[in-house]
């Protein structure tokens, strides 16, 4: 069982969360609520959690108030939050888990077996302090990113990615050092999340650090070679935009 603590301003959305966690996660077991920065800190203290439920905008405070103020971070996280707001792309970037309201109920039960793997293998990670560090950064400004594995969580500088592929709702990372690591997360979500970096979706199957672009090769319609060698697609509906961003480079 998992002993979990609930923080939202709204009693609504507590009231919402507890009655989808009792009826579709029975492994969870919640010891506390919270609606406050405050409140939630004293909660988290007294009862150490395995795992948090965190509302990222708490009215005028942030969820976030609540990490930095509690002096050890023993738990689990799973962010909630309204819409696509300020800090998401940190937790992202951290490979934090996180919930849009209203709650999908797979997405919930994914999220809480995903959390109860990492409790059962002891997964030691820094994943809330690398958030920390990457909220003190401008959001377009990530310089490195944390890739889930397996058995481990690897901590990549933007740098060395040469470029995504997607597996289906998995995700090829090739990186410099000759490195392959496949991530369980859609390529749709790192799209999102390296967009701002200036990494270029040339397909749906492909994202590319423009960084390691050679030429454009004027064949099939257009096709990126890289500096590895490598030969990426170039899809019609991305062909444009793909061409706008290599001539501003």
């Amino acid at each position: 069982m998992m002993r979990a603590v609930l923080i939202d301003d709204e009693i609504s959305n507590l009231e919402n969360l507890r009655t989808l966690l009792e009826k579709h996660c029975p492994q969870v077991t919640i010891i506390a609520t919270a609606q406050n920065v405050s409140d939630a800190v004293d909660v988290v203290e007294k009862y150490t959690p395995d795992l948090v439920f965190l509302d990222i905008q708490m009215g005028e405070q942030l969820g976030f108030d609540v990490l930095k103020q509690l002096p050890t971070r023993n738990f689990e996280v799973i962010f909630v939050t309204a819409y696509d707001q300020y800090g998401i792309q940190a937790v992202k970037s951290a490979a934090l888990d996180y919930l849009l309201k209203p709650i999908d109920i797979e997405e919930l039960m994914n999220a809480v077996y995903k959390a109860e793997h990492k409790l059962v293998t002891q997964i030691q990670t820094s994943q809330l302090d690398f958030l920390l560090q990457q909220l003190k950064k401008p959001e377009t400004n990530v310089s490195k990113i944390a890739l889930q594995m397996q058995s481990e969580i690897r901590y990549i500088n933007l740098s060395e990615i040469i470029r995504c592929e997607a597996d289906n709702t998995y995700t090829h990372f090739f990186l410099a050092s000759d490195e392959k690591i496949l991530v369980s997360k859609s390529l749709k979500e790192y799209a999102d999340l390296l967009r701002p970096n200036g990494f270029l979706r040339t397909h749906q199957s492909h994202l590319v650090n423009p960084k390691y672009v050679k030429s454009w090769l004027k064949e099939d319609g257009g096709i990126l070679l890289l500096m590895s060698g490598e030969r990426i697609p170039i899809s019609k509906p991305n062909k444009d935009t793909v061409k706008q961003a290599l001539q501003q480079l």
